[in-house]
């Protein structure tokens, strides 16, 4: 399948809402987006195919991490490697400093520990109460460390 990846624009968002909306019990309001993607070290991608949004993710940049702070694929899409892709392109953010990426991913979501288990994401905190929206959830904190490669 024939992707790709670019970064999000405001014409997307209504892709954007619609993909989030299939995915979650608990969708991000386009307000969340807005807000986020305010911020500087933020930053919103998207996987298009056939001229259409099949995914997205936004994450925040650190001096010592990358951090997922979403990211959804459409249901028809699913199980075809778009997710895996977006976070191989997450993953490439890691260098200098940069050593790890973060999830914090709702307890109650296995299909999301499961993904980000099979794309070498290991649990590494619980954080009792992490989410407060509608109900308290404790949260489950996904760690990618990358490994550097031995020059010898």
């Amino acid at each position: 399948m024939d992707i790709h990846i670019r970064w999000m624009i405001r014409r997307d968002m209504p892709e954007v809402l619609a993909i989030e909306n299939e995915s979650f019990e608990f969708p991000w309001p386009e307000d969340d987006f807005m807000k986020a993607l305010r911020q500087r070290n933020c930053i919103g991608m998207v996987a298009e195919y056939d001229e259409r949004v099949v995914s997205h993710m936004i994450y925040s940049l650190h001096t010592n991490r990358v951090e997922l702070l979403s990211l959804a694929v459409h249901p028809k899409w699913r199980r075809e490697q778009v997710g895996s892709r977006m976070v191989d392109k997450l993953l490439s953010k890691l260098r200098g400093t940069r050593k790890k990426a973060v999830a914090m991913v709702r307890e109650t979501n296995l299909p999301a520990l499961l993904f980000l288990k099979h794309n070498r994401f290991l649990a590494t905190d619980l954080c009792r109460d992490y989410f407060s929206d509608l109900r308290e959830e404790d949260a489950i904190q996904m760690t990618f460390h990358l490994r550097e490669r031995a020059t010898a």
